[in-house]
């Protein structure tokens, strides 16, 4: 009853016959007589055809997890006859955010590729939650995130810190009673903001100054809030934006002042229009991590990447179950 699962699934997908079938390159008639077939040895019906979208019965939704796990069982097994041919083939997917989809990953993938020239790899960009869900289903064998993920269903190793800057616009006018404490693009890539020895500035000395951030609920939101409970200042804030970036670029038009990530300001060309500052507090360092699934089979692809993501990394044992 289960030959013909990649039917049923792809229709359960697609909340659609004739959309399966266009995927499947069959005829939507072929398709509902192998539907009608599975349904027929399971003696009961797995959609429900009154409603639109098309949904599962409850025989169905059973139907779905158990071929789920027979899939997933099905990928390890390929998993595994990849790693046997050395990867002469295979796929590899990743996932992250914009900004380590855009700055992070590309090396990197091009540093495998170099290696491993006939595995697949594919790259999504998403948001952490998107990203969670697609890992914990098993869409993304990797995903790069700097959110802490529940370390009881995902195994973590540890990528690179992030540390939060202040940009301000070289035209505003509290840059001259901040002088000692600049940093310019050059300092920041020979990480000169991680000397200890280095000063934070006083955030109070751009409280006059106006600003754009990220948008509540985000975790650079709240640890700029955190960061400036700490300092006793409230910001002037002029516009809340959903990306860190977009606050990047309207600091180099001078709509105001944002904390950025070093990544960010590594990444991009250098800006003549921008001064950056160190943020000393404990809320302006974040570590960024790979995660991958536990009790996953962990393929050589996954394996081989992780060691040029993170050079000298040694897998244990117990994380190839």
């Amino acid at each position: 009853m289960f030959s013909g699962m990649n039917y049923v699934y792809e229709v359960y997908k697609e909340k659609s016959f004739s959309k399966a079938a266009e995927n499947l390159y069959i005829s939507q008639p072929a398709l509902s007589a192998m539907i009608k077939k599975v349904e027929a040895k399971v003696g009961m019906p797995l959609f429900d055809r009154s409603t639109t979208p098309i949904q599962l019965t409850d025989c169905g939704k059973k139907y779905i997890k158990t071929a789920e796990k027979i899939m997933d069982l099905e990928d390890e097994f390929a998993y595994y006859v990849g790693n046997m041919h050395e990867l002469k083939t295979g796929h590899l997917s990743l996932g992250g955010s914009y900004l380590f989809s855009s700055f992070i990953f590309p090396p990197l993938i091009e540093q495998f590729r170099q290696a491993y020239p006939n595995v697949k790899v594919s790259l999504f960009e998403g948001h952490t939650p998107l990203l969670e869900q697609k890992l914990f289903a098993g869409e993304l064998d990797i995903i790069i995130d700097n959110y802490l993920l529940d370390e009881t269903i995902y195994e973590k190793k540890k990528f690179m810190e992030e540390h939060l800057l202040l940009a301000v616009p070289v035209s505003f006018e509290s840059n001259k009673r901040a002088g000692k404490y600049q940093l310019t693009v050059g300092d920041i890539r020979n990480d000169v903001h991680l000397q200890p020895e280095f000063p934070g500035v006083p955030l109070w000395k751009f409280k006059d100054e106006q600003f754009v951030v990220l948008r509540a609920h985000n975790d650079t939101r709240e640890r700029v809030e955190a960061i400036c409970r700490r300092a006793g200042v409230t910001l002037n804030i002029s516009l809340k934006l959903n990306q860190l970036l977009t606050t990047y670029h309207l600091t180099e038009y001078g709509m105001g002042a944002s904390f950025v990530s070093d990544t960010v300001v590594k990444s991009l060309p250098p800006d003549v229009n921008i001064v950056y500052y160190k943020i000393d507090d404990p809320e302006a360092v974040r570590e960024v991590y790979l995660y991958y699934r536990k009790n996953k089979y962990l393929t050589r692809s996954m394996t081989e990447f992780m060691k040029i993501a993170i050079p000298g990394l040694k897998i244990e044992s117990d994380d190839k179950v």
